[in-house]
């Protein structure tokens, strides 16, 4: 499947970027003008059942496939956040990036702890009070019309989002999804503390060729509730 992407920029270098699960290509907003002014042409698409991509079947491989459908062979970079980053690590043997970035990668499904459910996910579209919990609180001086204009994206997103996902996602949480070696040179990224990555898990990754960087006290989407930790913890790999 073809996925409805985003362009921006126009530079030679190639970032393509993957985002999680009932979330769209605009939880990115933050980051593109970092890229951009880097000379990135820079590619954001929405995963299949998310934004404006079509719908179909649900499972692992075919997030997969659709990104090697879709983006360019061989972007300088690739990054991935959760169900993104699980579809990107299964993708990344043929989509050759020269450096891939996984932050809170959920390639194991059942989380950290081994409790997690992701058909518990589409309680985020029925509850009021688990969509409260899962925003993230206002920064210190951020204007209110740029709140509420977030607010409003990450709504639509959620609105937009085909909860089948998670519940397909549910069949394979018992499948562990972990690279074996990191094929490129790979980075992931975990808040801590994690919903999906243990400290064992952290320490088996180094042992299999991935850098670990871990930003204290951010919750699941670092880049989007912690953005100046999360670029920080990014040098080198942009």
């Amino acid at each position: 499947m073809r996925l409805h992407t985003q362009e921006w920029g126009t530079g030679e270098r190639v970032a393509v970027l993957v985002h999680g699960i009932m979330s769209d290509h605009r939880t990115w907003h933050e980051l593109i003008p970092v890229l951009t002014g880097r000379g990135y042409r820079v590619l954001a698409v929405d995963l299949r059942g998310h934004g404006v991509s079509a719908r179909g079947e649900y499972e692992p491989r075919l997030f997969a496939e659709d990104l090697l459908e879709t983006l360019p062979h061989a972007p300088e970079v690739a990054l991935g956040h959760s169900l993104g980053a699980l579809a990107l690590a299964l993708a990344v043997a043929e989509l050759q990036p020269a450096r891939a970035v996984y932050s809170e990668p959920a390639w194991q499904l059942t989380g950290a702890h081994g409790s997690l459910d992701p058909a518990l996910f589409t309680l985020f579209k029925r509850s009021s009070r688990a969509l409260a919990a899962l925003s993230r609180p206002p920064r210190n001086g951020e204007p209110d019309e740029r709140l509420e204009k977030r607010a409003a994206a990450e709504q639509q997103a959620l609105d937009r989002w085909d909860e089948r996902t998670a519940l397909a996602l549910s069949s394979h949480r018992h499948i562990d999804h972990t690279p074996e070696k990191a094929l490129v040179p790979s980075l992931v990224q975990t808040s801590d503390p994690s919903m999906l990555v243990s400290a064992e898990m952290r320490a088996k990754l180094v042992r299999r060729g991935f850098e670990v960087r871990t930003v204290p006290d951010a919750p699941h989407a670092i880049h989007r509730d912690r953005f100046d930790a999360f670029v920080e913890s990014l040098s080198g790999w942009l």
